[in-house]
This record gives C-alpha cells, structure tokens and sequence, in this order.
C-alpha cells in the first residue's frame, strides 16, 4: 500500500537544474518535519556511487538523499546507465550490472524493468511520507514518448503531479516551457500542475508581463523563479560547469578532463580553498605547469589512454613527473599509470596498450566488477603525501580491471593511484595535501582555511533550500503535493 505523496521536477531539456532543485526539495521538506526520500527510475551518467550494501547507484540520488538526511539507498536510483561509447552503454539494474547494450536494443528492452522500478518505488512509497521524483531530459522528447519510464510515463506510474522547470540562463524560456507543453498529450498535460524558471539573474519584476503571457497561453500556474544559485554541490554529470579550464591560483591542480571521465566530483574538496585552482584540462596548452596533476576515472581505459597520447598530454604529464611535479591517478587514472592495461574479454572495447609506466602494476580487466565500499588508515606514505600518515580514509571502489595488491595508495617517488573514489573527501586530508603543495612552493598555509567538511556539507544544502523557499510559491507546492493529479 502507497503511503507517500509524491511530486516530480521534469525539464525542458538536460542541465536545466532537476537535480539540484530535487535536492532543494528534499531539505526543505526534511525541515518541514518530513521523511523524504528522492528518486530516479533511470539515471544516465559516469557519476556514481556504492552503497552499504556494495550496489552502485547515480551520484545525484546519492547528493538528494543527502539533503533529505538519509541514507543512500539503490531503491532510490533502480536504473542506471554509463555510457561505454556514444551509441552503448552498460546497464545496472538494483545496482547490479544487467550487461552492456547498444542504445537501440535497451529502447527495445527497458519496458521490461517496469517490475523493477514499480518495486523499488513502492518500496520507499511505504518508508516516506514524500518522495521527490526527478524525470530525465525533456518529457516532450516524441520519439522516445513510446516506452518512456523516467518522464511522463514514470509520472504516470507514480500517479505524481509535476512541476516543468524550465532554464532561463540559455535563453528561450517562454519557447522552452510553451514548446513543451504543446508536444504534451492532453493526459500528460492535465499532469503538469505549475512550471517554474529556473536560473534567473536580475530583475524579476521585469519577466512578470512574460509570466501572465505563459500563463494565458498554457493555463499552468508559474510556482517561482528560482535565482540562479551557487552553491557547492556536486553536479550530476559532464554539462557541469565545474570541467572547465578555469583560472590559476596560488596553488594550481590540473585534472585531465578526459572524454569519458568518470566520478570527477572526487576531486571537488581541493576547490573549496580558496588559494587553490582546481582546472579540468583538454589539451596539453591547458596544462601549462601544475602544483599537482590529477587523472580520473573513465569508462573507457584504454581508449582515454590512447586520446592523451594523441594529443599530447601523456607526454606533458610525463615531463611534468619528471620535473618532480607530483601526480595521482584514481581508478583509471591508476590504471593508465601503471605498465600496460589489458582486456581480453572485451569489458571495455577489448584490447592491449602499454600504460604511462609510471607505476609499476599492470591491469587486466575482467569479467566481475569490484564494488565496495571501504576504510582504513594512511601507512608508509612518503613524498608529497607523507602527512597524510595515520589519517584514517573512507570511500569506495567500482572497476572492472584488476591491478594487483594496491593497497589504499600505490606509490612510487611522488607518482600515486589509487582506487578509492572519495579518497579526498574524508575531515583532514585535502587540507593535509593542499598544505604540502605550499610548503613545497614555500608559500604560507592559512590554517584556517581547514575546515569541516560534514559541516561544510549540510550548510550548503540549508544555503541551496533557503534559496528555492524563497523564491517557490510553497503553499501552491504543498497544495499540489495534497492535491495530486
């Protein structure tokens, strides 16, 4: 029996702001006094994460569930896919791996997991009080509105009334909203109880005539407009803002921003100083010359191995170790540091390359994925990294490829890798890396600059909640919540 309310956040297009405004939802109706819990039927993206239980699930319902101050669950996130190439992907299923589909074939396929999102649902349907849906893309995509289980037809399931947000930051809103609604059937249409625009900057006396336009156009309430907000909460997927080249500081870190990057929000501790630059690189002109170089996860080793030394950024990072400039690889990114990378099976688009030989492993990939989350304590660490002795650790693996006995950290001079996604995030340990970085520059550390990072954490999200309260009609919202479709 279905005992939570649900609403859902669909948008005009991908990147409109679903998530964040999910996450928004799930504080403000946790400091109502709620249980709350966010969900997705099917998450698309390289961004994900291990529970308790050793099940993978997309970061965003990871950061909402956050917000809503619970514990992360897969029943949150039933489906996901990682894009392998630009026409695959590998399909998860209750966080386990289904298998790898071309995009043509999970079209065919995915109506078949109705069972599986409907249990997952209703399984948090009965824990809750409220659940924020959140949709993917555009609900007015006509050419997929056949098998549809993550927009209109997830609505449906869920009987959920729907909120249409809209992105004012790249122009056309009004079109945006009006366009979707107008390709909407007139059932689907009934479902969409209010739009709301988002990532507004300046005067909102000024959108009010375009508002009571929309409104006599489309006879659908407007909730809010939402400012555009900046808080620092991890992004869902590559359309962040965050993979941008960015300007110099102080302290300057380089991460390759590879084609299939994966999990980049690892590294999003080192941007909350603010002496540091954290820059996501494409090129070997972007690299320039780096305190620290960081490489990241990808879905694809050996193919993101071959476009660095294409064009020309192993070379720089092989220089830059030469010069003593520290690096560290997680997940691929270790993989790729290592002596060669195999992969007789296939897993990733099959094949054989040497590595950077940076390190001294070799990776072959295999037919099992490891998932897992994991702890410990900093050992024998020595070089740059040394400080990071005796700091206790806490994060999680997922790869297919198998590189031996690695420990937490592999080392070799001030060349590291490690599998462990997080590895940064836990109280201490950025700040310990950050303040080697200076005092091998000489510069002065700001030991202020240390801070909580769990506090850290919850303040963004009060700060991202009192910004949508204040700009959403929330009495209109509670009424749609009591009101449903």
């Amino acid at each position: 029996m279905r005992k939570a309310k649900p609403i859902m956040i669909q948008g005009t297009m991908s990147n409109a702001g679903k998530s964040l405004l999910c996450a928004a939802l799930c504080r403000i109706f946790r400091q109502d006094g709620y249980r709350v819990a966010p969900f997705k039927s099917q998450n698309m993206a390289l961004n994900s994460f291990i529970t308790d239980e050793g099940l993978e699930m997309g970061r965003a319902q990871v950061v909402q569930a956050e917000a809503a101050g619970v514990k992360p669950s897969v029943l949150m996130n039933p489906i996901l896919l990682k894009p392998t190439t630009d026409v695959g992907s590998q399909v998860i299923v209750n966080g386990e791996v289904r298998g790898n589909m071309r995009a043509a074939d999970y079209f065919k396929y995915k109506t078949e997991l109705i069972p599986d999102i409907l249990h997952a649902y209703d399984t948090l349907a009965e824990e809750n009080d409220i659940l924020v849906i959140e949709g993917a893309g555009s609900p007015a995509e006509i050419n997929l509105k056949s098998a549809d289980i993550v927009n209109m037809g997830m609505a449906k399931m869920a009987n959920a009334p729907v909120l249409l947000v809209g992105d004012i930051d790249r122009g056309g809103v009004f079109a945006q909203l009006y366009g979707t609604v107008a390709l909407l059937e007139p059932d689907e249409r009934a479902m969409v109880k209010a739009t709301v625009i988002n990532k507004f900057r300046g005067d909102v006396s000024i959108l009010a005539p375009g508002l009571d336009m929309l409104y006599d156009l489309v006879k659908i309430p407007c909730a809010g407009v939402v400012p555009y907000v900046r808080v620092d909460i991890d992004d869902e997927d590559s359309l962040s803002e965050r993979l941008t080249a960015g300007e110099r500081k102080e302290i300057d870190i380089a991460v390759i921003s590879l084609p299939r990057i994966s999990n980049f929000t690892d590294f999003s501790p080192f941007s909350r100083f603010s002496g540091v630059s954290l820059r996501y690189v494409k090129n070997l002109f972007e690299l320039g010359s780096p305190d620290l170089i960081m490489i990241p996860g990808t879905k694809s080793t050996i193919a993101d191995l071959k476009w660095m030394r294409q064009n020309g950024l192993e070379a720089g990072v092989l220089k830059a170790a030469s010069r003593g400039v520290p690096v560290f690889g997680i997940c691929g990114g270790l993989q790729m540091l290592g002596a060669k990378i195999s992969d007789p099976l296939g897993t990733e688009g099959g094949g054989e390359i040497a590595g950077m030989g940076l390190l001294p492993h070799e990776t072959v990939f295999a037919g099992q994925k490891t998932r897992a989350q994991t702890e410990g304590t900093f050992e024998n660490l020595s070089g740059l990294l040394a400080p990071l002795n005796g700091l206790g650790y806490r994060g999680y693996e997922i790869h297919m490829g198998q590189s031996g006995d690695t420990g937490a950290v592999v080392q070799r001079g001030d060349v590291y890798g490690s599998y462990i996604h997080g590895l940064f995030d836990e109280n201490g340990i950025a700040g310990a890396i950050v303040r080697a970085l200076y005092e091998k520059r000489g510069l002065p550390f700001d030991e202020n600059a240390v801070f909580d990072v769990r506090a850290y954490r919850e303040s963004q999200y009060d700060a991202l909640a009192d910004a949508v309260r204040g700009a959403l009609d929330m009495d209109m919202i509670y009424k749609i919540l009591e009101e449903g479709v």
